[in-house]
């Protein structure tokens, strides 16, 4: 089975890409971020006809998370700890499989210290709180996404300019660090990787062309699943495409 996750930046902009990409790669189950559709223009008509089930969770304009897949969807859960969300981030989605698949598309931040990074840590505080109540559901478990936090140095091409900057901070890594405490790893680093791999790079300053980039985009998995993971990696691919999302897919493959 393979599980992926995508930020793609605006789905009206690059629906299809995203089903071009799916048939390509032969993508089980995706995870994607920054959906900017509301629920009631969400192009679910599309991805059905493509022949994908679709939960999703939508804003005009900003954020907003959908998983498609080729598996039928059992429930889903649009609420954190039983509450609505005031910026639609979350998704919690379960399949028949004895599989659930939490897809997150984390607060940016903005810049250390500001309202917004205080936002984004208490965010994934609840969030935490979240996964913790609900480890018990089910055998498998993936959280996936844009979580907007390089993990580690050897995820970042420039440490020492990103040191202690947003995305970088140590209270960010330390919030993704409990979430991974809770008995989940890191599936890209459960392999050996080569240098200088990143899943984001500013539309900015060429930063693609000079692989300046980061690595923000992670599937997280659960002991029971990590035990299946078969291989982890990036496809920087569609980062070339015309009009392209500042995002890559990264995707984890598991026997399952």
């Amino acid at each position: 089975m393979k599980i992926a996750s995508w930020n793609v930046n605006s789905l009206r902009v690059r629906l299809p890409q995203v089903l071009d990409w799916l048939k390509e790669s032969d993508i089980d189950i995706l995870a994607i971020q920054e959906t900017k559709v509301e629920d009631a223009s969400f192009p679910i008509e599309e991805i059905q006809n493509a022949g994908y089930f679709c939960d999703y969770l939508g804003q005009k304009t900003y954020n907003g998370v959908t998983t498609i897949s080729k598996l039928p969807i059992k429930s889903s859960i649009k609420l954190i700890n039983g509450k609505e969300q005031e910026q639609k981030r979350f998704l919690l989605t379960r399949y028949y499989n004895n599989l659930t698949v939490m897809n997150l598309y984390v607060v940016n931040g903005q810049e250390v210290g500001s309202d917004k990074y205080e936002y984004k840590l208490s965010w994934l505080e609840d969030v935490k709180k979240h996964i913790k109540k609900d480890l018990s559901k089910t055998k498998y478990y993936v959280i996936l996404g844009d979580f907007n936090i390089a993990p580690s140095d050897k995820d970042v091409y420039d440490p020492e300019a990103w040191n202690d900057k947003i995305l970088c901070s140590k209270k960010e890594r330390n919030a993704l660090e409990e979430i991974l405490n809770l008995g989940f790893s890191d599936s890209f680093r459960l392999f050996n990787q080569d240098k200088d791999l990143f899943s984001w790079w500013d539309y900015r300053t060429a930063a693609f062309g000079r692989n300046r980039g980061l690595r923000i985009d992670l599937i997280l998995t659960n002991q029971a699943l990590s035990k299946k993971c078969l291989k982890s990696y990036i496809d920087a691919n569609p980062r070339k495409n015309d009009r392209p999302s500042d995002h890559a897919p990264v995707i984890s493959v598991f026997d399952i």
